[in-house]
């Protein structure tokens, strides 16, 4: 490995290709859903194969899976954070679209700078103050908040489906938006390889032990759900392990804004692999989401 910077191009060529796959990964999920598998499986199947990826690739490089104590019990609080944020995340794609499951939980750059602020550090600047509202109104928008869309019949969530599926990706977003704030506070200086196996490994076993206690593991009921859950395996743990593996080498690549392409691919995969339609205002409503999040994570701040 090296630690040489990757030229722009390449580096946001890269990071496109993270987000198309972390879309992909969602989209796996809620087909393996539709095919008899549930949340408590899919966390736990993906998270337990992330984490056994993640300790080859640390055995193979020679680095020993060894942590201090006191950085191993903050990187286990970390993942317990991670773990909320895994389970709300897939409840909300069982229950929405995906896209719009996704389009939600990206509000937590948002969350993230609030969070910061909130906790003595620096006040956001003029140019969030700007962005804040302006996502919170598409978000309204692309969620159909007044009711306005009026999607193809059949293919429209139930209102109380809907609502929950948003609570639970708003939830998520708060979850990872902590979890983001306490890494750099925390976990900074650690091997983003180490620190990825241990909260992989605190998700996989929070899911499993919430799955064995409440008796909710639910397996795929034919080879289109097993294919699922095992494509959603495979795809989250390449994307996360690149993007950990990749981002001391990205230079001056605006991360979090050209990932934000994430909720754009999985509008057209949902599309092309679910037929789940959203009407033209909620794509609207994404766009301006979307704008809002690139715009305040363009800043020189």
């Amino acid at each position: 490995m090296t630690s040489a910077p990757l030229p722009r191009w390449l580096g946001v060529a890269l990071l496109l290709t993270i987000a198309a796959t972390f879309a992909s990964n969602h989209v796996a999920a809620r087909l393996a859903f539709d095919h008899g598998a549930n949340v408590a499986t899919a966390v736990a199947v993906r998270s337990a194969g992330t984490a056994l990826f993640v300790l080859a690739l640390l055995r193979h490089a020679g680095v020993a899976p060894r942590m201090p104590l006191p950085t191993l019990g903050r990187a286990v609080a970390i993942g317990l954070l991670v773990s909320i944020q895994s389970l709300c995340l897939y409840s909300a794609v069982a229950r929405i679209p995906v896209a719009l499951a996704l389009l939600a939980f990206n509000t937590f750059p948002l969350l993230l700078g609030l969070i910061s602020w909130a906790a003595g550090g620096e006040r956001p600047s003029r140019r969030a103050f700007v962005a804040m509202p302006i996502a919170l109104a598409g978000l309204a928008l692309a969620l159909d908040v007044a009711g306005l869309a009026r999607p193809p019949a059949g293919t429209a969530a139930a209102p109380a489906s809907m609502a929950a599926g948003v609570a639970f990706a708003l939830g998520a977003a708060a979850s990872f938006a902590s979890a983001l704030y306490l890494t750099t506070r925390w976990l900074g200086t650690t091997d983003g390889r180490l620190r990825t196996l241990v909260l992989m490994l605190v998700v996989s076993a929070v899911a499993i032990a919430g799955g064995a206690l409440g008796g909710s593991f639910a397996w795929p009921r034919d080879s289109i759900g097993w294919g699922a859950l095992a494509a959603l395996t495979v795809l989250y743990g390449s994307a996360i392990t690149a993007l950990f593996v990749l981002l001391p080498r990205l230079g001056a690549v605006n991360n979090a804004a050209v990932l934000n392409f994430e909720p754009i691919a999985a509008l057209l995969l949902g599309w092309v692999v679910l037929d789940q339609h959203v009407a033209p205002i909620q794509i609207g409503g994404a766009l301006v989401v979307i704008g809002a999040i690139v715009m305040l994570t363009t800043g020189r701040r």
